[in-house]
């Protein structure tokens, strides 16, 4: 079993700055890809950003040049720097985390419990 916490969360005013981290836990083998996702309220759960274990990171469109996805694998954490917010990044942010488990090799997927990120005007 796989746990992630999130934290960094928050309110903040517009072109303020937060930082999400997300701490994997539990029985890993090895960790694939870390990413983040939001939903918006009212909307779909949509992507954010990705990083891969060879250091491949890819953004939403919404989010380049604002947001650095990175990653710790030593702590198998990954942290979402959120510069220059606007009220439309808010929305709660989930932590996804896909890899291999320690038993039986068999592939996982895991999501944190989210974090509420409000950017006001």
């Amino acid at each position: 079993q796989v746990q992630l916490v999130e934290s960094g969360g928050g309110l903040v005013q517009a072109g303020g700055s937060l930082r999400l981290s997300c701490a994997a836990s539990g029985s890993i083998f090895s960790i694939k890809t870390m990413g983040w996702y939001r939903q918006v309220s009212g909307r779909q759960r949509e992507f954010v950003a990705v990083t891969t274990s060879g250091g491949f990171t890819n953004y939403a469109d919404f989010v380049k040049g604002r947001f650095t996805i990175s990653r710790d694998n030593a702590k198998n954490t990954v942290y979402l720097q959120m510069n220059s917010l606007k009220p439309a990044d808010t929305a709660i942010y989930y932590c996804n985390v896909a890899g291999s488990s320690r038993f039986g090799g068999a592939d996982f997927t895991a999501w944190g419990q989210g974090t509420q990120v409000t950017v006001s005007l």
